[in-house]
């Protein structure tokens, strides 16, 4: 696995960046010599095969895997200097799949997303509650409120876990495979959401949307790398690997 990123325009602030990073768990590397960098208004997508890394970059740019080498770096400061409260404020995360262990209504899992805008003993009030009510009627499912969400489908969960990062309200979101498990006409509307978050300077990263900012590949012959727009690495026939 390897990303490369292009050269970075002078002044540009820079809110998610990794920096000649290796990844893996233990001794076991799965990538290596990965730069990338995120600025308000990106969408930055990352195309690859099963069990290529990209969900362990993810987690690693996150600060829930310690990187093997290199850095990671949140606005101007190292991500294993800040605290997870911190993290929380700053990046919303939808992970690929979610095993609810309890019985939860689907407005509580999205109301999750505000934890971290709470004290340590706080209760959310009228003000978080109607931010969580919000992000789902803005996905279409404000009438799965009162529904137990372990009884919903895998792509009406796939919806609530996007609404609980809209809620979180955070200037950066990483979103893991977001519409796998999502019918046609829902994944056109998620993509139409990223797109409008990303138009309102909302960095967006994801694994799998077809729109990319950088493509990454992996094939049998080895580590490939393709940064670039999406039409135009198509013009190049860059995408067909993946």
């Amino acid at each position: 696995l390897r990303v490369v990123a292009g050269p970075w325009p002078a002044g540009m602030v820079v809110m998610l960046e990794a920096r000649e990073l290796a990844i893996g768990y233990g001794r076991m590397q799965v990538g290596a010599d990965l730069s990338l960098s995120v600025q308000a208004g990106d969408i930055l997508c990352l195309l690859g095969p099963n069990g290529c890394g990209k969900t362990t970059l993810f987690r690693t740019l996150l600060g829930l895997l310690p990187p093997l080498a290199g850095e990671v770096r949140l606005g101007d400061t190292r991500i294993t200097a800040q605290r997870r409260a911190e993290i929380a404020r700053r990046i919303a995360y939808v992970p690929q799949a979610h095993a609810p262990p309890f019985p939860f209504e689907a407005q509580e899992v999205v109301l999750m997303g505000r934890t971290a805008r709470l004290g340590p003993f706080a209760q959310p009030g009228k003000a978080d509650r109607d931010a969580a009510q919000k992000a789902m009627d803005q996905l279409g499912i404000g009438d799965l409120a009162a529904r137990d969400y372990s009884r919903l489908s895998g792509g009406q969960r796939q919806l609530v876990l996007i609404a609980r990062a809209l809620a979180q309200d955070t200037p950066l979101i990483v979103m893991d495979e977001p519409t796998a498990s999502l019918d046609f006409g829902n994944q056109a509307q998620v993509l139409a959401r990223i797109a409008r978050l990303a138009q309102g300077d909302v960095p967006v990263e994801a694994a799998r949307y077809a729109n990319v900012a950088a493509a990454l590949s992996a094939t049998r012959h080895g580590p490939a790398t393709a940064p670039g727009r999406a039409e135009v690495l198509a013009a190049m026939g860059r995408t067909e690997p993946v």
